[in-house]
């Protein structure tokens, strides 16, 4: 048994080399096989994500940067950056009401299709609750899965203070839960828990790289080779009609790096949400050459030994020099059923007054459409 073993290993070496020589591949090869990955990020948000995300680098995905404020939009960072409502908003932005994101993201539906034709997987990233990012997240969404793509939001929802915003992320939120197939949803309001004495846009800075991560570990996970691989076939399998969903993210060092990833995982203070009943799971994790696929199963079993019976489970390992000695996991749970992912219900005046304003909208909106030579935004027509 022992030579057995023995002779496992030394052709596995003998594998490694003849792979890492063999990994140029023919120009006809690379035309099957390789997901097309586009993260969209939408109004201020969404392109502070994607900004960040192009900065760390993401092998295998394009960035593209949507935005009424071209200000904000020529300090964002892409491989793609696409001002919308021009006519509408001149470039300023849409004053924090969705509706007009909303028809600015409309009228530059046949650009949205152009750049998410053919793409697999979309991540659309906005912060819910601002005029931009709430109304174009949705259409973005529509767009791309009308398109054949799965698609997942990762969506920040605003501090319980606003209670104005918050009645317009829930909307928003409700109208992307009906487009994108799956829907995290990360909360700011635990920012005040986790880095309370950080100057606020540092604060916003750690969310940034939360997302920014989590998409970037799960396109590797897709486009990069795994010791236990995961394929887009896998990803579309849990994300198809996922519903809601919360990420899990964890790393930990030392003897037991298993258990305390897991500790890690389930009580990250910016994640903490109850995964009991989720439907799906997909999971990925990386550690050195000193992973032992004992410590993997273990991980694996741990973070899904709660979820409901006929749970979806899928789960990848990879093995980095980098991660000797530690042990990294991520996981998005699908199908969660919470009422921690979204805030309270905003109060009757914040509704009364968000449905009025949106009222104001539409009429602007038409007003637009029938004169054409309107100097005036659709903001100064309702301001």
């Amino acid at each position: 048994m022992e030579s057995f073993v023995q002779d496992a290993l030394k052709y596995k070496e003998k594998e490694q080399l003849s792979r890492q020589a063999a990994s140029g591949s023919s120009e006809e090869m690379d035309e099957f096989g390789t997901p097309k990955i586009v993260v969209v990020g939408c109004g201020g948000g969404g392109n502070n994500t994607v900004n960040r995300l192009y900065n760390i680098g993401v092998a295998g995905a394009d960035t593209i940067a949507i935005n009424t404020d071209k200000i904000h939009l020529d300090i964002t960072q892409a491989d793609k950056k696409i001002l919308i409502g021009k006519s509408i908003t001149r470039g300023l932005g849409a004053g924090g009401f969705p509706e007009v994101g909303r028809r600015a993201a409309e009228l530059a539906r046949g650009t949205l299709e152009e750049v998410l034709k053919d793409a697999n997987l979309v991540f659309v990233t906005a912060g819910m609750g601002g005029g931009t990012g709430t109304g174009v997240a949705p259409v973005v969404a529509q767009v791309a899965k009308d398109q054949g793509a799965i698609v997942i939001g990762m969506v920040t929802s605003p501090f319980k203070v606003e209670r104005s915003r918050m009645f317009k992320a829930e909307e928003g939120l409700d109208e992307l839960r009906k487009a994108a197939d799956t829907v995290i949803v990360l909360d700011n309001n635990r920012l005040l828990d986790y880095v309370p004495n950080l100057p606020i846009d540092q604060a916003f800075s750690v969310m940034d790289q939360l997302i920014s991560e989590t998409v970037k570990g799960i396109t590797e996970t897709i486009t990069q080779p795994s010791l236990i691989n995961l394929d887009y076939a896998d990803v579309r399998a849990i994300m198809k009609g996922g519903g809601l969903a919360v990420m899990l993210v964890g790393e930990a060092k030392g003897q037991d790096k298993a258990k305390e990833v897991v500790r890690a995982a389930l009580n990250h203070p910016l994640l903490d949400v109850d995964t009991n009943g989720a439907t799906g799971c997909l999971l990925h994790i990386t550690g050195g050459t000193d992973m032992s696929l004992h410590e993997a199963e273990q991980i694996a079993s741990s973070l899904t030994y709660e979820l409901d019976s006929h749970a979806n489970v899928i789960w990848g390992a990879r093995v980095k020099k980098e991660y000797e000695g530690k042990v990294r996991c991520m996981a998005i749970m699908t199908g969660i059923h919470s009422a921690q992912i979204m805030g309270p219900k905003a109060d009757s005046i914040a509704v009364k007054n968000s449905a009025l304003v949106e009222k104001k909208i539409k009429v602007a909106i038409e007003n637009t459409r029938s004169n054409s030579k309107s100097r005036g935004s659709i903001i100064d027509q309702i301001l």
